[in-house]
């Protein structure tokens, strides 16, 4: 079908339901009320003006809280496109009992009374019924503005057309209720993020998780290479809010395709929310909600803190723990078959730690999955953070399989373990200022070569104090540690293993010497700290 057929066929259909499209009411101004308006350096309260895309619809909404009977309101404004609001004079709230009420309309100023009516409540009927408003307005709407918008209609279904020709695959939006997938892009080079630049993933739909709920940006919590991780609130909740820029598009894809796999829902992996779009064209960034950790990542941590060998042990069994589920191929799972998984950017900043020192694992940008009968695709092998990079990585000498990249996982798990034992408070002796792996050897912004000098040529790994093989529990995890970080990548222990010496150290060192457990030491308290550096 040649490209003016197609048009054709377009104007037809379109003009066909022209009435019910274009005889929606337009919103142009709404209501506008914020009470965080100190904190976030608005108005109070005022009119806004609507703006947004022409071939979208705009709304008003209201979010408020009921507080032993007194209505208090939370926000008021302009919503963008959503199919939950169309048709809507009212702004009225349908869901039984919610925490926070929210409701969205159209129509100028439709926000300025919102109502509660929960869709269990009956509806009652009165004898003297109002009669219906004269449909005079309707008629000429069905009439008029068809025949008015014939012109825009044919120029809008061309742009459509061309639109849908060049665009990008469909946005990935999860629900509540399933996580649609997308196949796996086989090609995950270093160009791809270059030609994301020039390729509009067109404009971002409303996400039937999020778009339906306010979700307020409150500070940075960390920066790096791929952007800024802000602390933000989702109605009652604090979650975090990865923000990608769009040269980082292939990163934030692969991520999110790895937590939407089947069963990645596990306690020491980091709990996926949602992911959206947000603007358009050069302004375009890409979100990922995730489950908020007010502690941080483990090198925050450790930076301000000491720990003891307990809390060592919580820490390293937990991190194991998730690792070893993420690298294992589980079938027959409720929601289908989980594949191993390579993570490829292990190191402490890429663990988090829970209010109780549970572990869990993030960052998933760089994560390969090894599906029976797939290739993994046109993989770049030299990848992930230099300093925990493992030998193999260094000279550039991969082999492509599925165990050689769970190996590498395990290298740099020696190194974390080293980290939390430099600052652990059970061996005798002082306990050293916090240092990432390798800084003593070669400071901290190490070169590809640099790194290759000093773990490849002269096989050299950070300090085992002699103090620490004092100490029972210690001294095993150091012989963890170096069978972590062999040379050889075949000698490597597997995570699980890891898991099972952790709980043997701390049994053993909790029956030959209760004593020797000590409490953790807090080192700086009451202290505002900058926004955390990251590298995720």
């Amino acid at each position: 079908m040649g490209a003016a057929a197609k048009v054709a066929f377009a104007v037809f259909l379109i003009s066909c339901s022209s009435g019910a499209i274009l005889g929606r009411s337009e919103t142009q101004e709404c209501v506008y009320f914020n009470v965080s308006w100190e904190k976030e350096r608005t108005n109070r309260s005022g009119i806004e003006a609507c703006v947004g895309e022409t071939d979208k619809r705009r709304h008003c909404f209201a979010t408020w809280k009921n507080v032993s009977g007194s209505i208090e309101i939370v926000k008021q404004g302009c919503w963008l496109d959503d199919v939950n609001c169309y048709d809507s004079r009212e702004c009225v709230e349908r869901k039984e009992g919610p925490d926070v009420f929210f409701c969205c309309c159209e129509g100028n100023m439709c926000n300025e009374k919102f109502f509660y009516s929960p869709d269990a409540q009956p509806v009652q009927t009165t004898s003297n019924p109002m009669p219906p408003n004269p449909p005079l307005c309707n008629t000429l709407l069905y009439s008029l503005v068809p025949i008015m918008g014939i012109a825009v209609i044919v120029v809008f279904s061309f742009w459509m057309y061309r639109h849908h020709k060049l665009a990008y695959p469909p946005v990935l939006v999860p629900t509540q209720v399933n996580f649609k997938r997308l196949p796996q892009l086989a090609g995950r080079r270093r160009g791809a993020a270059r030609s994301a630049l020039f390729c509009d993933p067109g404009p971002p739909p409303p996400s039937p998780l999020l778009g339906q709920k306010p979700l307020q940006l409150l500070e940075i919590k960390a920066r790096g290479r791929f952007g800024c991780v802000w602390k933000a609130q989702l109605l009652s909740e604090y979650v975090a809010v990865k923000i990608f820029p769009l040269q980082d598009k292939q990163s934030w894809q692969n991520e999110y395709e790895i937590y939407t796999m089947s069963g990645m829902r596990h306690e020491n992996l980091l709990q996926f929310i949602g992911a959206e779009k947000r603007g358009t064209g050069v302004d375009l960034e890409l979100w990922l909600v995730t489950a908020y950790h007010e502690k941080g990542s483990l090198t925050d941590y450790l930076k301000a803190n000491v720990v003891s060998w307990n809390e060592l042990c919580h820490i390293a069994q937990t991190m194991a723990r998730g690792l070893a589920y993420l690298h294992e191929d589980i079938p027959g799972l409720k929601d289908g078959h989980k594949p191993a998984i390579a993570h490829r950017d292990i190191k402490s900043k890429n663990v988090l730690l829970k209010n109780d020192l549970t572990a869990c694992i993030a960052d998933f940008g760089l994560a390969l999955r090894f599906e029976a009968g797939k290739s993994v695709g046109d993989t770049h092998g030299q990848v992930g953070t230099r300093r925990y990079m493992a030998p193999e990585v260094l000279e550039g000498a991969i082999n492509f399989q599925r165990d050689a990249f769970l190996r590498i996982d395990m290298y740099a798990v020696g190194l974390v373990l080293w980290e939390l034992a430099s600052r652990c408070t059970a061996a005798d002796g002082p306990v050293d200022e916090y240092m990432l792996p390798f800084e003593e050897e070669v400071g901290q912004h190490p070169s590809l070569e640099d790194m290759q000098d000093v773990v490849v040529h002269k096989k050299m790994r950070p300090t085992l104090r002699e103090c620490w093989q004092k100490h029972t529990g210690l001294a095993m995890l150091c012989e963890t540690i170096e069978e972590c970080w062999d040379h050889e990548a075949e000698a490597r222990l597997s995570a699980g293993c890891v898991e099972e010496r952790v709980v043997q150290m701390q049994r053993q060192t909790s029956i030959s010497a209760p004593e020797e457990i000590v409490t953790v030491v807090t080192m700086v308290t009451n202290v505002d700290f900058p926004p955390k550096e990251s590298s995720l």
